[in-house]
């Protein structure tokens, strides 16, 4: 063998060791970057929940969960389940929707344990975005804060394919408070999470969209220089079928509905009536009253094809019309069923009309009693459930 021989095999070698050199630096390199990220974290309170549930009746058939009737379908089977989990931090705390979600407070939510954690204060925030009651929720930790327009924008494509809401929030370190991330913010973050809504009125999340949105995390984690942790798909799945069956044993309307007994309803008659009783005409065409924080308590629709509008109020005229309350939407449904009973009459008197249920049945307060029980019962199954009828959860679900 000659002096070149020799000498090739010796830097052949050279350069093996080197490679494999490069490669132990970087993988020492990553997996430092790693445990830096989720190392010296606390249990995150967005997803560690133990899940314990109860199934109740009433899940259609075809997977999906349609709005209720005006009448009342049969009460939800059985109490709603109730679980919990240990104090952690961060909190992400709405005393109406989570329960108190306090440093020494248990929360009650539904949801896969798994442990994201990150060393921050504890904190709460003002606006309920995000819930293992009702979301399938990622996190994302980077070493570096990313921008909210480079956050949203990274896979925008993809989860523009899902058939559920995607929420996103990201933790505000001078405030030491969950924000929502905008698509225009100029916010950056270090901790974020995203939720799929696991459940809405078109029923539970599929698996197909459990799919795309794990593959979507992990590559906005990858383009982020960052880690994504995401909850077990199958107890999601199950999550969202047993949540999806108890919606679906709560999910109603009650109208009442105003006829003519021959004569027209003139529209500007209507509209005075309405505007007195403190009801504005909304996007849909549709008079709404609203409560003092915005939030819609019923509406009054036109029985026929036109909806309303302010321009055309003058020269249009109905034979009925409906109020229409929407029970899981709407915070103390007895008292909101009364209230829009009694306009109702109002109506009914003003205008020479009649006030009738679906078949055209004279409404008297002895009908109207065994629904508002029904009411009461099914937002208490609500509450319950810890998603209390007219909270920030319960219009997610139900819209």
């Amino acid at each position: 063998m000659t002096d070149l021989q020799m000498g090739l095999i010796g830097l052949g070698g050279v350069a093996v060791i080197g490679v494999l050199a490069y490669n132990k630096w970087q993988e020492r390199k990553h997996r430092k970057l790693a445990e830096e990220l989720l190392s010296a974290r606390q249990a995150d309170v967005l997803l560690d929940e133990s899940v314990a549930d109860e199934r109740v009746e009433g899940y259609p058939d075809d997977g999906s969960r349609a709005l209720g009737d005006s009448h009342l379908p049969p009460a939800a089977a059985g109490a709603a389940a109730r679980v919990g989990q240990e104090r952690v931090e961060p909190l992400l705390r709405e005393a109406p929707v989570l329960g108190e979600l306090t440093p020494d407070s248990d929360a009650h939510a539904l949801g896969e344990t798994v442990h994201i954690a990150h060393s921050v204060p504890p904190i709460s925030a003002p606006l309920c975005l995000l819930s293992p009651a009702i979301d399938y929720i990622a996190a994302i930790e980077v070493s570096e804060p990313a921008a909210a327009y480079q956050i949203r924008d990274a896979q925008r494509a993809t989860l523009a394919r899902l058939g559920k809401t995607v929420n996103w929030i990201g933790f505000n370190e001078q405030l030491h408070e969950w924000d929502p991330i905008l698509e225009d913010g100029d916010g950056a973050y270090r901790h974020i999470r995203v939720g799929l809504q696991l459940v809405d009125r078109k029923g539970p999340v599929r698996d197909g969209d459990l799919s795309i949105f794990h593959v979507a995390i992990q590559d906005l984690a990858t383009e982020l220089m960052g880690v994504a942790e995401l909850p077990l798909r199958e107890p999601a799945l199950q999550l969202a079928s047993q949540l999806d069956e108890f919606c679906a044993g709560v999910d109603i309307q009650i109208g009442v509905n105003v006829i003519s007994q021959g004569q027209v309803f003139p529209g500007t008659k209507l509209r005075a009536l309405a505007e007195s009783a403190g009801m504005v005409i909304d996007a849909d065409g549709r008079f709404a009253r609203f409560d003092d924080e915005g939030n819609v308590l019923f509406v009054l629709l036109n029985q026929e094809t036109e909806g309303f509008a302010a321009a055309s109020m003058r020269s249009m005229s109905t034979h009925g019309v409906t109020f229409l309350l929407d029970v899981p939407r709407v915070a103390n449904g007895d008292r909101v069923l009364t209230q829009m009973v009694e306009l109702g009459r109002r109506f009914a008197e003003s205008l020479h009309g009649a006030l009738v249920d679906d078949n055209r049945r004279p409404l008297s307060e002895s009908a109207i009693e065994p629904i508002r029980r029904q009411v009461v019962q099914y937002q208490t199954a609500m509450a319950h459930r810890q998603l209390p009828a007219g909270g920030a959860l319960a219009r997610r679900l139900f819209s």
